[in-house]
């Protein structure tokens, strides 16, 4: 016989999703987690499937998700929507993303080297010095 409980206090699912409580209730308040019922004693009690749900937040933001796309890939899992708007799209676009983004930081890294390697000590300096190696003309407003 299973003698788990069915509801676990907020400590508790804190404590084994790997969160702390003020998260808990700020993943409440943000939708991403059902209100919990009460206690007679007045205390939160999630039903144990929230600790899954949990690391799945934790997870995704790992992977770069923001909790707002988090939100949006918990309500279609939920409502077997097609792949199309599910996961499988969605890290498409965040893997795309971060690709992006890898690139722009190493085209920063090497622009950051090439300024070591130039001696650029003052930015005024630099940038009135033939040959600077960063940016001011690439600045666009």
């Amino acid at each position: 016989m299973d003698t788990a409980p069915t509801t676990l206090r907020s400590g508790q699912v804190a404590t084994e999703a790997g969160v702390n409580p003020q998260t808990l209730r700020y993943y409440e308040r943000r939708g991403l987690i059902a209100e919990p019922t009460r206690s007679p004693g007045g205390h939160r009690l999630y039903p144990s499937e929230t600790v899954m749900l949990l690391r799945i937040i934790k997870a995704a933001q790992r992977l770069g998700f923001t909790l707002d796309e988090v939100a949006e890939l918990i309500d279609a899992g939920g409502i077997g929507l097609s792949r199309d708007t599910g996961l499988h799209a969605r890290a498409e676009q965040k893997l795309a993303d971060v690709e992006r983004r890898i690139a722009d930081l190493g085209v920063i890294r090497d622009t950051l080297r090439q300024a070591l390697d130039a001696g650029c000590d003052d930015l005024t300096t630099c940038a009135s010095a033939s040959g600077c190696p960063l940016p001011f003309t690439d600045i666009t407003h």
